[in-house]
């Protein structure tokens, strides 16, 4: 049942004071994922008003970029890492569900994790031989990153989700107004990001550089990621956006994030947006093409969130109120 007194004194509060009850609030955790002993962390990335996309004169800037839009994100929490095929492979080849001692007595949440689809067996090897204990997952659409996170929502009793670009970017600027979260330069792309020019041609194990002011890593690098959101042209606006989201209704374009190792320094600047497009599935054989995987994106992968509710517990059901959980998506 609802909390009616916790729901009226947060209608009471000021904006400010919502955003600094969620500082006090919201800890780091390691989530488990239950049956396994596959873990994860998330970190509290707080709320905030920022410049949503790069002024004219960001060297490398390309026009999908402005104009510039002030907008007001939430507080939520965001994993530090991305999606690792440790993590991915439990839910798309149903390890966790094999792992399973014979004598388990199945519950009612297994029975709910049970029937959320899964991919069919993919025909090569998805990880191209770069590795997969501790390396991000990568080459699936959209679609399989949603479906994942529904897996993840109903095994955990918790709700993550991809996050809105408008999410993405605030975490990935880190409470910053530059180019990359750590400033303008290029030159020092390579501490902190794998890309072209340090990757060798191969994604690397995530968490392996170094964490942006809010506790991320491999944000700017390493592969790209999924967002929630259709691609389209940012549209003027006056005064703030209050997480904005745009609809998808077809299959492409939707946004992807971040560079990765594949990519030169000007697709790392935080503002760089990346639109899907049919040829990153070009060579699947299959008639009609998989709705599970991109096989000509290496470079893709996603990480997740999940949103801070000041009105509700710590579990809730999966999909109430979460954008995500669409399954036309």
């Amino acid at each position: 049942m609802p909390d009616v007194a916790a729901q009226e004194e947060a209608a009471s509060e000021t904006r400010e004071e919502r955003w600094a009850r969620a500082a006090a609030e919201m800890q780091p955790y390691e989530q488990q994922i239950p049956g396994t002993d596959v873990t994860f962390r998330m970190v509290p990335i707080p709320g905030g008003v920022y410049r949503m996309g790069s002024p004219d004169a960001e060297p490398g800037r390309n026009n999908d970029e402005g104009p510039q839009r002030t907008v007001v994100i939430e507080p939520f929490w965001m994993a530090v890492c991305e999606v690792t095929w440790d993590e991915y492979d439990l839910w798309s080849s149903s390890l966790e569900k094999l792992r399973r001692p014979a004598d388990h007595d199945p519950d009612d949440v297994d029975a709910l994790a049970d029937a959320v689809s899964r991919p069919t067996p993919p025909y090569v090897d998805m990880s191209f031989g770069m590795g997969q204990d501790g390396f991000p997952a990568i080459c699936m659409t959209q679609k399989a990153a949603n479906t994942y996170s529904e897996w993840l929502s109903t095994r955990t009793e918790r709700r993550y989700r991809l996050p809105t670009e408008a999410e993405w970017e605030w975490a990935a600027r880190g409470g910053t107004d530059t180019a990359y979260w750590f400033g303008n330069d290029a030159s020092e792309l390579g501490e902190h990001e794998w890309f072209k020019g340090n990757s060798e041609g191969v994604y690397h194990r995530v968490g392996t550089k170094s964490a942006n002011p809010y506790g991320l890593h491999d944000i700017l690098g390493n592969v790209s990621e999924w967002t929630l959101d259709a691609y389209a042209p940012y549209e003027p606006a006056d005064g703030e956006l209050v997480a904005p989201f745009v609809e998808p209704e077809t299959e492409y374009p939707r946004v992807a994030r971040g560079g990765s190792f594949q990519d030169k320094s000007k697709r790392l600047r935080v503002a760089a947006r990346r639109a899907s497009h049919p040829t990153w599935k070009q060579r699947d054989p299959q008639i009609p093409k998989s709705v599970w995987y991109h096989t000509d994106a290496k470079f893709l992968g996603f990480r997740l969130v999940r949103a801070w509710d000041p009105n509700a517990s710590d579990t809730a059901e999966p999909g109430d109120g979460d954008p995500s959980s669409d399954d036309g998506r």
